[in-house]
């Protein structure tokens, strides 16, 4: 973790989680393993990307992914995000095709979030690390830590922010956060929108509109949902 500067907004909730003996096994875990010649998932200087684009006082809608996306050039630091150029995974174009239904906004050619990322989105995976192929690889390694930590900064903020939890995992990892569930913030949640489980009510949960109601409700301000 080393190579990666925390943003100066997020210090004071990343930094103390950075000093735990979990949180160096990590880094040392990760050196340890491109040192041995395997491809890890987003390069360096990308990892915190979700963090940088959107800095802590500006958070306005927390969307929470699993861990990138584990082929070659798809991850780049914001969950659900690809660069411009690379395919849109099945996921994202779900995603893209419920914000058309919910906003009649038409469905984009890329998939890079950078637009929501700047609005104030934060894009947030639950490990910022995957191995080339391996799906989950580096769950449960100490990513956890470093992002409920984000996650309950952002729940302790006095201003009123919005939660789209997209299927268990996401769920799961809100259900740590201390505080959520008090009524401040509003928690949305939906099945995942992969191509398996997007029609059990992912498809017609018009999350994106009802962000929208309540940002706009408490003076925040509506997002650009278009890309």
């Amino acid at each position: 973790m080393a190579a990666e500067a925390v943003p100066e907004s997020w210090r004071p909730a990343i930094e103390p989680v950075l000093a735990t003996r979990e949180a160096r096994r990590l880094g040392g875990f990760l050196k340890s393993e491109e040192a041995g010649g395997k491809r890890i998932y987003p390069p360096r200087g990308t990892r915190l990307r979700a963090l940088e684009l959107t800095p802590l006082d500006r958070v306005r809608v927390v969307i929470l992914g699993q861990d990138p996306y584990h082929g070659a050039g798809q991850a780049h630091g914001l969950s659900f995000s690809v660069p411009e150029g690379v395919p849109i995974p099945p996921s994202l174009a779900n995603i893209h095709k419920e914000i058309a239904s919910d906003l009649s906004i038409p469905p984009p050619r890329h998939g890079n979030l950078e637009k929501w990322a700047r609005q104030g989105v934060l894009l947030l995976n639950n490990a910022l690390t995957v191995e080339e192929g391996r799906a989950g690889s580096h769950q449960k390694l100490g990513w956890e830590a470093i992002t409920d930590a984000a996650v309950a900064a952002v729940a302790a903020r006095e201003e009123p922010s919005v939660f789209l939890l997209w299927g268990s995992h996401a769920r799961n990892k809100a259900g740590r956060v201390p505080g959520l569930a008090d009524g401040r913030h509003l928690v949305l949640t939906a099945p995942h929108p992969s191509p398996l489980s997007a029609h059990s009510g992912f498809f017609g949960c018009r999350h994106f509109s009802r962000a929208n109601a309540f940002l706009e409700q408490h003076g925040r301000g509506a997002i650009d949902w278009s890309a």
